[in-house]
């Protein structure tokens, strides 16, 4: 029995954005910039997702720039932003941003930026109240992650972009996990930037969107050609933007049903596993992505030492047939804490513990009770004492 629960990482092409790439990879695969029948038919294929992708969130489909994921469209919004300025700034993030958020912030560091890093609360929550009181006279841009991929904490979006807006900064969220996922709308939220991936949604990897509030005015990465308005030279990979173009479109249509099922699987996970003494659910159980489980594996003193980490609960489930992913980062076979987890208050210790689960289109409540039982088969393997009841 096979069993995929790492759609966070990534989510399995659906058939109708493969469909749509193999038709213009056959038939409208022209330069979208080529003013000639191949070209037309190519730019119309790329404008008609860009259309798509712009309703997911809606937007004006011009303020819709195609990047090569969420990584760039990140470094974009950061980067583009900052990059306005000839003399240092004052930036704010959150301490649980994605690497694509936090690394940019360091380099920027690095040169003279003030970085501010706003605290969260042990479920991964900001307190819209530390974002007011951390706004300065130099702050030009506040970024905060929509919904946080490792514990699955929804951040209350709202709340701070209308304090941006109070004080005229702009204001980026990292909606990678979110879009497709939660109901967004960028006018009613009053964002200015917003980074979406394809491939988080059932398109295909390397292509994403960054949202750019019309008249905003960013310094682009790439410069050349002057395509995506100025905003991403470089011929556009119109398969890829098509796949993701589709898959936005859908993923938009079914999304108030799909989070509907994946809340009551998610919820019966939880459930099954609430006797088990050594799972400690982490992140927010109310402000949480639909599909979305994290847990830190809690051991007591006399266990505290044992060599039991969130990657080998990920290797004894692969073995099983079922994909997870840990919490902790693993660089040149050194295992290091997750950073997301010791911001939220977890000691080093726990923060090599931490797993993640998340459900997609494919999940059934048989893939939930298997999932369940492995688990506990596995966790009483490890530490026989603590079997789950």
């Amino acid at each position: 029995m096979q069993i995929y629960l790492d759609h966070s990482a990534t989510t399995p092409m659906r058939a109708e954005a493969i469909a749509t790439m193999h038709r213009i990879l056959t038939s409208e695969w022209g330069n979208p910039s080529s003013i000639h029948q191949w070209g037309e038919r190519a730019s119309t294929a790329l404008e008609q997702a860009r259309f798509q992708v712009a309703a997911l969130i809606n937007a004006n489909p011009d303020a819709i720039a195609f990047t090569s994921g969420g990584t760039e469209a990140n470094n974009q919004a950061i980067i583009g932003v900052t990059n306005l300025y000839i003399t240092p700034q004052h930036l704010v993030i959150s301490s649980v941003e994605h690497s694509s958020i936090e690394v940019p912030a360091r380099w920027l560091e690095s040169r003279g930026w003030q970085v501010t890093r706003l605290p969260v609360d042990r479920a991964g929550r900001i307190d819209p109240q530390d974002l007011a009181a951390a706004i300065r006279p130099n702050t030009v841009l506040v970024s905060i992650i929509y919904g946080q991929s490792e514990v699955g904490t929804i951040q209350p979006i709202a709340e701070l972009a209308a304090i941006c807006q109070q004080y005229r900064v702009y204001f980026h969220t990292d909606a990678v996990q979110a879009a497709g996922r939660v109901a967004i709308d960028v006018r009613a939220l009053g964002i200015d930037l917003l980074s979406i991936s394809s491939h988080k949604l059932y398109g295909p990897q390397g292509t994403g969107a960054l949202y750019i509030r019309p008249e905003l005015e960013l310094v682009p990465l790439l410069a050349g050609g002057g395509q995506e308005m100025g905003w991403r030279s470089g011929t556009q990979a119109v398969p890829q933007i098509a796949g993701f173009g589709i898959a936005a479109e859908l993923a938009s249509e079914e999304l108030t049903t799909e989070n509907h099922r994946l809340i009551g699987l998610r919820d019966r996970l939880f459930d099954l596993l609430a006797d088990c003494p050594i799972l400690i659910p982490t992140g927010d159980r109310l402000h949480r992505l639909a599909h979305h489980l994290s847990f830190c594996l809690h051991l007591p003193d006399c266990h505290a030492t044992a060599n039991i980490t969130g990657k080998t609960i990920v290797r004894q489930l692969n073995l099983a047939g079922i994909g997870i992913s840990s919490g902790a980062a693993c660089a040149s076979g050194k295992l290091t804490p997750s950073p997301i987890l010791l911001a939220m208050g977890y000691t080093q210790t726990e923060a090599v513990r931490g797993i993640r689960l998340t459900l997609g289109k494919g999940t059934t409540v048989e893939d939930i009770d298997w999932t369940a039982m492995a688990l506990k088969q596995i966790l009483a393997r490890q530490i026989p004492q603590l079997a789950c009841v």
